[in-house]
C-alpha cells in the first residue's frame, strides 16, 4: 500500500501499485492545460511510471517557479534533435539556458547560416506537433560511453570522461530516437514546447579557449505562452532599436577597428560627451573633498605580485618588456594610489585621504566578449581610494553612498538596486578580518535604510563590496557603482600611518567607483535615451538654419552669440529645403533647431523647434538663451517646456 506525498503537503494511500496517469486522474488534474512536468523523489517521471512503494511526487505546473527553466531545457534538446535530423554528421557540443532563453553549440563541417534558422524552427515545430513523450533512463558509465561513441558524439564522450566516475550512474533523456545527456529537468511531453523562437547564430571557441576549434552557437528563446513570447520579441526589437552601436552610426561619436580591438577612437562629438561627464564627476569630487591624482600606465610586475593581483588576475593583465624588466599595463588604479600614499610620512591627523583618478586602464578581455562601448579592453575608471582608520570606516562609507546617490539623481534612471557581495572562495586573509569587513558594510546599509540583496561569495578576493545597479526604462540592470572594503592591499604594499600613540598602523582602503567606466556609462546613456542625450551632454546643443542663403549673416550672428554664452551651436547655411535640414538635424538628435527667415530677422527673433518635433514659435533670442542656460546649468534631463 504505497503512501504518496504531494508537494502541497497532502497525502494519499493507495491499496496497490498505481501509475502516475491514474493518480492524476484521481486528483482531477488537467494534464493538457496545467501540468508540464513531474518528479518522483526528485527524479523525472513519465505519465506511465508505475509507483510500487512510498514516494514524494512534485507536480509542476505552468505557474511553478521552475516551469520556464524546464521548458527551456526541453527546447535545447528539441533544437539538438532537429539539428541532428537535418545535419546528421554534425556534433552537439554544449548547451545551456541563459537569462531569457538558451543556446546550443554545434561542431559542423557545414556552415549553418542565419537563413537556416527558419528551416530549423520549422523542423522543431514538426516535432512538437508529434506530441511525443520524453523518456528518461539511468545507465552505467560504460553504457553511456557506448551510447555516444556509436554515434561518434565525441564531445559528449569527452564530457562524460571528465565529469563522471566509472561507477557513476548517468541520466539520459530520449526524444524519440535522439538521446542526450541530462542537463536539466524536462517536460514529460514535447507538446509544451511550442512557444519558441530561434534568434541568432554566432561563433565561439570550444571551452572559451582561442586555441580550440570554433563552434557555431545558436541562440533561442522559449516561453510558457504565445503572449509571453510576443511580449519578449517586442522587447527585443526595442532593445535592438536602442543599440548604441546602431545609434552611433548617425551620431558619429566614435569608431573601433580590427587593428586595435576593444579600443575606442573617439571622434570630436563623442569626446565632448566624455569630457562633459568627466567634468561633472570632477565637480562632485571637489564637493566631497577628494584630491585628484594621476598614476603611470606601466608599473613593474613586482608591484602587482605584492598586491595579489598577479596571482588572482594575471590572465586579464597586458604585459610588456623593457631593458630586461617586465611591466604590467595597469588593469586598475589601486596599487598606484598606494604608491602615492607611501610617499612621505602620514599621521592619523592626515586621514582620511580621499584620492581620485580618471585612470586609463587596460584588461585583456576575450575578443568574443567585446561589445561596443559596453565591453572594451581600454576604459577610463572614475576611480577613488579612501585611506582611513577603522574608526572612520562608517562615516566614509556613508559619504560614498551619499555621493553615489547624489550623482545618480542627475540621470533619471528608473531604479537603483543595491547588492552586497560577501567573501569568495578564492580570497586572501583570515575569516576574523572578513567578518569585521562584512559587518562594517552591512551595518552602514542598514543605517541608511537601503534595501539590498546578498550575493554570497561574489566579493573581490581582497574584500566584500556593495554594488549599485542602475535599472533602465527597459528594466535592464547595469552594474556601475561599487564600494569595496579592503584590509589587505595596504598591508601587502607596506602602507602605514603613525597613530595617536606614535606607533605604525595600517590604514583601511575603501575602493569607490560611481560610473564604473566612462566609456560604458556613455553606452548605457545612449541606449537609455535612444540617442536623445540631455542638452548638457549633447555634442551640438543648437543648430541654426537659414531659410535662404540671403539670411546667412543673421544666422552667423546668432551662432556667435550662442557660442559667446558657451552654448555649443553650429549653423546650416546649405542651399537645401528647410524640411530636409530639419529632418537631418532631428536624426542627429540635436536638442534645439533655430530657424531664421525674413519674419525672424524683422522681429529680431528665432523660430524654435526641438528634436521631438515640438514647435515653440518665434522666440526672443535673449529669452531663449536664458532658458537654455538654465537647462544646461541644472543638468536637466528634460528639455524646456513649450
Amino acid at each position: 500500500m504505497p503512501i504518496i506525498k504531494f508537494c502541497d503537503g497532502s497525502k494519499e494511500i493507495y491499496e496497490h501499485s498505481i501509475s502516475l496517469k491514474e493518480i492524476l486522474k484521481h486528483k482531477n488534474l488537467n494534464i493538457d492545460q496545467s501540468l508540464i512536468a513531474i518528479s518522483i523523489n526528485g527524479v523525472f517521471a513519465n505519465l506511465n511510471t508505475l509507483i510500487t512503494k512510498d514516494a514524494s511526487i512534485s507536480l509542476i505546473t505552468k505557474k511553478d517557479v521552475y516551469a520556464l527553466s524546464i521548458i527551456r531545457y526541453s527546447c535545447i534538446q528539441l533544437l539538438s534533435y532537429s539539428i541532428k535530423t537535418m545535419w546528421p554528421l554534425c556534433r552537439i557540443v554544449e548547451s545551456q539556458i541563459i537569462n531569457d532563453g538558451f543556446y546550443c553549440d554545434i561542431d559542423s563541417t557545414e556552415s549553418i547560416l542565419k537563413k537556416d534558422l527558419i528551416l530549423i524552427e520549422n523542423k522543431m515545430k514538426d516535432l512538437v506537433n508529434k506530441k511525443y513523450d520524453i523518456l528518461n533512463k539511468k545507465i552505467s558509465f560504460s553504457n553511456a560511453l557506448k551510447e555516444f561513441e556509436k554515434n561518434e558524439e565525441i564531445y559528449k564522450v569527452d564530457f562524460i570522461k571528465n565529469n563522471f566516475l566509472k561507477n557513476d550512474i548517468i541520466s539520459l533523456y530520449y526524444h524519440e530516437n535522439y538521446v542526450d545527456l541530462d542537463i536539466g529537468m524536462q517536460v514529460f511531453n514535447i507538446k509544451f514546447c511550442k512557444y519558441f523562437k530561434l534568434q541568432k547564430i554566432g561563433g565561439v571557441y570550444w571551452k572559451g579557449n582561442s586555441k580550440n576549434k570554433i563552434l557555431q552557437r545558436i541562440y533561442g528563446t522559449a516561453w510558457l505562452s504565445q503572449e509571453g513570447l510576443n511580449k519578449f520579441l517586442t522587447y527585443i526589437k526595442e532593445v535592438e532599436k536602442r543599440d548604441h552601436r546602431k545609434i552611433n552610426k548617425y551620431l558619429k561619436l566614435y569608431h573601433m577597428q580590427d587593428e586595435s580591438p576593444g579600443m575606442i577612437f573617439w571622434h570630436n562629438n563623442g569626446w565632448i560627451i566624455f569630457n562633459e561627464l568627466e567634468s561633472f564627476v570632477r565637480k562632485k569630487l571637489k564637493e566631497y573633498k577628494y584630491k585628484e591624482v594621476k598614476t603611470p600606465l606601466l608599473i613593474d610586475k613586482s608591484i602587482w605580485g605584492k598586491s595579489g593581483h598577479w596571482d588572482n588576475y594575471k590572465d586579464s593583465i597586458f604585459t610588456t618588456l623593457s631593458e630586461n624588466r617586465e611591466y604590467c599595463i595597469k588593469p586598475m588604479n589601486c596599487p598606484g594610489h598606494v604608491q602615492i600614499f607611501n610617499i612621505g610620512l602620514k599621521s592619523y591627523r592626515d586621514l582620511p585621504i580621499r584620492m581620485a583618478e580618471f585612470g586609463s586602464c587596460h584588461r585583456n578581455e576575450s575578443s568574443g566578449s567585446l561589445h561596443g562601448l559596453m565591453r572594451v579592453r581600454n576604459f577610463t575608471q572614475d576611480d577613488a581610494h579612501i585611506f582611513c582608520t577603522k574608526e572612520q570606516i562608517h562615516s566614509e562609507i556613508n559619504n560614498c553612498i551619499k555621493m553615489i546617490y547624489d550623482l545618480y539623481s542627475t540621470f533619471n534612471f528608473k531604479k537603483i538596486i543595491v547588492k552586497f557581495s560577501t567573501r569568495p572562495k578564492k580570497r586572501i586573509g583570515d575569516d576574523i578580518i572578513w567578518d569585521r569587513a562584512e559587518k562594517d558594510l552591512s551595518d552602514v546599509l542598514v543605517e541608511n535604510n537601503l534595501e539590498f540583496d546578498y550575493q554570497l561569495g561574489e566579493g573581490a578576493f581582497y574584500g566584500p563590496k556593495i554594488e549599485f545597479i542602475l535599472q533602465d526604462s527597459l528594466d535592464r540592470n547595469w552594474q556601475c557603482g561599487t564600494i569595496q572594503l579592503d584590509f589587505y592591499l595596504p598591508m601587502r604594499l607596506n602602507a602605514f600611518y603613525i597613530n595617536e600613540y606614535n606607533e605604525k598602523s595600517i590604514p583601511i582602503i575603501i575602493h569607490r567607483a560611481i560610473l564604473g567606466s566612462i566609456e560604458r556609462f556613455i553606452g548605457i546613456l545612449i541606449e537609455e535615451c535612444s540617442g536623445k542625450l540631455p542638452t548638457w551632454l549633447s555634442p551640438v546643443q543648437v543648430v541654426v538654419i537659414s531659410v535662404k542663403n540671403v539670411f546667412s549673416i543673421y544666422v552667423t550672428k546668432i551662432v556667435e552669440k550662442l557660442n559667446a554664452f558657451k552654448i555649443r551651436a553650429e549653423s546650416d547655411l546649405r542651399n537645401e529645403k528647410i524640411g530636409l535640414k530639419i529632418r537631418e538635424h532631428s536624426l542627429r538628435q540635436i536638442p534645439y533647431i533655430l530657424i531664421c527667415g525674413e519674419k525672424e530677422i524683422q522681429t529680431n527673433t528665432v523660430s524654435v523647434r526641438n528634436r521631438n518635433g515640438n514647435n515653440f514659435g518665434m522666440v526672443d533670442i535673449d529669452l531663449f538663451i536664458k532658458k537654455l542656460q538654465k537647462e544646461i546649468f541644472t543638468r536637466s534631463f528634460f528639455q524646456m517646456e513649450e
